[in-house]
């Protein structure tokens, strides 16, 4: 029985004579640039016809960010770049569009670094509404 108890530690303490500490480093995820659509609200409905404008804010700290693209069911409405500068680290924007188009529409806002880095995107649901 007193064997046991050795045999036990003698495996255990063995177990590392072979191997040297491996300190794995994880690659850290990039942070992408930001982006929110601050207006309309998501799931507005408006008239069709019914001008407004699309408040967007992005932020990039590093390196920044170069344009906006905004998009609606997939086809660009506009891109704007900073006026100040090829890049700066929080760029608002107003894009304004006249409502048309009956039905539910999908708007999204995509900041861009200078190398072309997206941020994941900002998506609101518009719903334009016919005139009577």
């Amino acid at each position: 029985m007193r064997i046991l108890p050795l045999l036990l530690v003698f495996f255990l303490s063995a177990c590392n004579l072979g191997t040297s500490a491996v300190e794995i480093t994880p690659e850290p995820t990039p942070d992408l640039p930001r982006v929110e659509i601050r207006e309309p609200a998501n799931n507005q409905e408006v008239f069709e016809g019914t001008e407004f404008s699309f408040d967007v804010v992005a932020r990039d700290e590093n390196p920044g960010v170069a344009y906006i693209e905004l998009r609606i069911d997939d086809v660009t409405l506009d891109q704007v770049s900073p006026t100040e500068g090829e890049f700066v680290p929080v760029l608002r924007v107003s894009i304004p569009w006249r409502a048309s188009g009956a039905g539910l529409h999908v708007i999204e806002a995509i900041a861009y670094r200078p190398d072309g880095t997206p941020s994941d995107p900002a998506i609101i649901n518009l719903q334009v509404l016919e005139r009577e």
